[in-house]
């Protein structure tokens, strides 16, 4: 991140961008993008929310010994503490190629840190009503159905099942980004087409505006997603948390006769006929 205090005004913001923009888009390609709560904004998000809703069934999911969850490691569309917005579609290309993905804890790659590595991941639009943030429009959710075992991580284990895990942060490597500034100047047209290209999809416009130039990342190659307390993307909550299911073939699904019945009844059969 840039300290933007470093800067009298944004003149001088947007010149030292302009003048070094092949340099930091090099330092954000190299290195992993993680959370960071240092500009961290709270907003409001609905308390109604599925990870709530997991706090009526506690003692039973604690009781487990596997859970399910699924939660957002990241939205686009959003202006965020990095001052990037990621554009959809910037992980088509990382999901397809996708062979092993981590679900850590706090984005530290240590075997005591994984959360899970039964992991699915997925992207899907949805409304920012249905993710619980207060806007309008849609936004692609990049999503994780992980399945968490309490002998792996029993710490975050219990964080999920009593609901305590708001966030989410995804460990991404840059591809592609683009740098856009509000300045009518020549000296930075071509950054002020990127601007123009793109200002109308961030749903935190206002504070894009405010900001004078945001990052916008159209390809990003994702390494792994995280549990935070706080997140660069804040709009990433935890949507469900329920047990896991048995494998198929294990439990009875209906409406055939449950095994031990049909066992029974197969018994019965063989002793009437002789």
């Amino acid at each position: 991140m840039i300290d933007k205090s470093k800067f009298q005004n944004k003149s001088e913001l947007f010149k030292f961008l302009k003048d070094n923009e092949k340099q930091l888009v090099s330092q954000k390609k190299f290195e992993m993008k993680k959370a960071d709560a240092v500009s961290y904004i709270v907003h409001s998000v609905n308390e109604k929310d599925e990870a709530e809703k997991a706090a009526d069934n506690v003692q039973y999911l604690l009781s487990k010994d596997k859970i399910k969850v699924r939660v957002i490691i990241n939205t686009t569309k959003l202006l965020d503490s990095h001052d990037d917005v990621h554009i959809d579609g910037l992980w088509k290309k990382s999901i397809k190629e996708l062979k092993l993905v981590y679900h850590l804890q706090e984005h530290l790659m240590k075997f005591d840190h994984v959360i899970s590595d039964e992991v699915t991941a997925s992207v899907k639009k949805m409304t920012w009503k249905e993710i619980g943030i207060d806007f309008d429009g849609q936004t692609e959710a990049l999503i994780f159905d992980s399945e968490i075992e309490k002998a792996r991580n029993p710490f975050m284990f219990e964080q999920y099942a009593r609901g305590y895990v708001k966030n989410h942060s995804v460990g991404m490597r840059y591809v592609q980004l683009f740098l856009c500034i509000n300045s009518n100047e020549a000296y930075y047209s071509s950054e002020k087409a990127n601007w123009d290209k793109y200002i109308n999809e961030v749903v935190n416009k206002d504070a894009a505006e405010d900001n004078g130039y945001f990052w916008a990342v159209t390809e990003a190659k994702l390494v792994e997603g995280s549990a935070v307390l706080m997140g660069s993307n804040w709009a990433t909550p935890t949507q469900s948390v329920k047990e896991s299911e048995p494998p198929r073939g294990t439990q009875y699904e209906g409406p055939a006769q449950p095994p031990a019945l049909k066992s029974m009844f197969s018994k019965f059969n063989q002793l009437t006929k002789n």
